[in-house]
């Protein structure tokens, strides 16, 4: 049986959202033609992989076991055609980016002085830089810490201040600014990532106390809808003030660590791109200002 990859990958993003209608816009693809595709999927393996209940999507005992193995597939597969893209194709970089980051004017100087490269540039999700990077997906990757950094060389590229996101009717909502002690007793929303809830959520609090728990969200919209409707709140970088919807407030958070945004690479590749990509990320990408900076002509 020759399964077809782009099938398998569709798989992997409805079983991550376990929405279809989710997965749909996150690849692009009307929900029907995701709908067939899984259909088409199942025929050829021969089991139902996915369940559709009122709440969403649910794998099936099958599906479960058929996830870890398509994603042990994917990962095979990409790494392969990217070490044969490597022999065959000196000059080419994929460079990763996540949602408010800005990679443009590294990306400009990368393409003027190397304009016999092939760049291109890929967005991601703000927890898949590290994958990305180990999938050979990208070459590099412009994200936020906090994330596993082995095998990786990270380069902290600029700080971000972290501000507090508030439903606008929030007490909080009109203040200069707040502090750790001012949001004492205000569920924060959760990740399912460990490192992230420590750094997002300071948890724990300086006094050794527990960040009161809100309910567990991993979509950016998914987590504006939350405050929006005054079930939590959320730490975030100071970027988060950019296109904000309207029924929320920033409000600065002062005494806690910056957000750190950061170039990731494989701890192996010294490729000359990947060099030159490092150099010109530390020159042009040194915060939110620097979308305005342009490539050396």
């Amino acid at each position: 049986m020759d399964l077809d990859l782009r099938l398998v990958r569709y798989f992997t993003v409805v079983a991550e959202y376990r929405h279809f209608r989710r997965a749909a816009e996150a690849l692009h693809i009307t929900q029907p033609s995701l709908s067939r595709q899984i259909r088409q999927l199942e025929r050829q393996l021969g089991a139902r992989l996915i369940d559709r209940t009122p709440r969403g999507s649910k794998l099936t005992e099958a599906g479960e076991v058929f996830l870890s193995r398509a994603k042990a597939l994917l990962r095979s597969a990409a790494q392969a055609a990217a070490h044969t893209r490597a022999v065959a194709e000196p000059s080419r970089i994929t460079i990763g980016y996540i949602m408010n980051v800005i990679v443009t004017p590294a990306v400009r100087e990368l393409r003027h002085r190397n304009p016999d490269a092939d760049v291109h540039t890929l967005h991601l999700t703000w927890n898949d830089a590290r994958a990305a990077l180990l999938d050979h997906r990208v070459d590099a990757a412009v994200t936020r810490l906090p994330f596993p950094t082995g095998d990786l060389r990270v380069t902290v590229l600029y700080d971000e201040p972290r501000v507090l996101v508030v439903p606008i009717d929030h007490p909080l909502a009109g203040k200069e600014s707040v502090t750790v002690a001012d949001i004492a007793d205000e569920p924060l929303i959760r990740g399912a990532d460990p490192v992230w809830n420590a750094f997002w959520r300071i948890d724990p609090r300086p006094d050794g106390s527990r960040a009161p728990d809100g309910p567990l969200a991993e979509g950016v919209e998914d987590k504006l809808e939350l405050i929006a409707s005054g079930q939590a709140v959320t730490i975030a970088p100071g970027a988060y003030t950019q296109g904000l919807r309207p029924d929320l407030a920033i409000v600065p958070l002062h005494g806690v660590e910056p957000s750190h945004v950061v170039l990731a690479t494989r701890a192996d590749d010294n490729s000359r791109l990947v060099t030159a990509f490092r150099k010109y990320a530390r020159a042009h990408l040194t915060g939110p200002h620097s979308a305005g900076s342009t490539a050396t002509r």
